[in-house]
């Protein structure tokens, strides 16, 4: 049965994590850093592109990144209170990200305060930073997903077609402590985001997308796909009606997105004159023969 099963599911990797002498690493880990070391080579280029400097997009990523970690767990501590401060709960583990528990939205609200401080301190235009990033981002979200895989976590209800996904029993909800296969949540949205990304650049290159207009629809891209993959799942969330939170989240992203890029379009059309003040075309811009 177990040659038939694998056959005919996706198999679940065997390992989560390993360890070099007294250090453990996780996968989880190894694909987030994948993802994001991906989002940062691909708005770094698409950045100069546009005229920018490379040390303010570094600078920008840089205290980008620390704000998305904090936001993204102080998210999933909101959405998952109980578990940290009910009864019997140690309060101080909501400090204990180690101990795993992040979320996305999150991510992208701390991350985009920490880019908006840091760009107005430097001289960058946030709608310009936000467009240089919005491809690789969303694709650096597609490898992210692969660790969810390694993990057994965060997949749909039973499913046992050929891409049911099998997960190991101590992993499964308890009210479906006997089937085998799941839906692979994250492979439907590892291959939504990927392909959001191609879409993105594409229309991109065809467009020449400005003031924010591309991050607006990574906004509708992402937030629509996440808002069908997040009623799929079958983990732990609270509920506004008949809405996971998440979903909810994901729904006001995508409006306000579609909403941005609407007014946008009729507001701002074409490009930013200039990226930042000392890049190319910028106001403070000096050229090397005059400097």
């Amino acid at each position: 049965m177990g040659g038939v099963l694998s056959l005919l599911s996706i198999p679940s990797p065997d390992i989560s994590k390993f360890s070099i002498g007294p250090l453990t690493i996780h996968i989880y880990a190894l694909c987030l850093m994948a993802g994001m070391v991906f989002a940062w080579w691909l708005g770094s280029r698409r950045w100069k592109q546009r005229g920018g400097l490379a040390e303010t997009f570094e600078t920008i990523v840089l205290v980008a990144i620390p704000a998305g970690i904090i936001g993204a767990r102080i998210y999933h501590v909101l959405t998952h209170w109980e578990d940290y401060f009910a009864p019997g709960r140690n309060p101080w583990s909501a400090f204990f990200i180690w101990e795993g528990g992040i979320a996305m939205f999150g991510s992208l609200i701390g991350g985009a305060i920490g880019a908006a401080v840091t760009a107005r301190i430097l001289g960058a235009r946030l709608t310009a930073f936000a467009d240089a990033l919005a491809p690789g981002l969303i694709i650096a979200q597609a490898i992210g997903r692969l660790g969810n895989w390694f993990n057994q976590e965060l997949f749909g209800g039973p499913d046992d077609g050929p891409l049911g996904l099998e997960i190991d029993p101590q992993f499964r909800p308890a009210e479906y402590a006997d089937v085998p296969t799941f839906q692979p949540t994250f492979l439907y949205e590892l291959s939504w985001n990927l392909a959001g990304g191609l879409l993105l650049l594409a229309i991109d290159r065809k467009f020449k997308l400005g003031w924010g207009k591309l991050f607006a629809l990574y906004g509708v891209v992402y937030g629509t796909g996440r808002f069908w993959i997040e009623g799929i799942r079958t983990d732990f969330s609270y509920y506004f009606g008949p809405l996971r939170t998440n979903q909810v989240t994901a729904l006001l992203i995508a409006v306000a997105g579609l909403t941005y890029f609407l007014v946008a379009t009729k507001l701002r059309p074409g490009r930013e004159p200039w990226v930042e003040r000392k890049g190319v075309g910028g106001p403070d811009h000096v050229e090397a023969s005059e400097s």
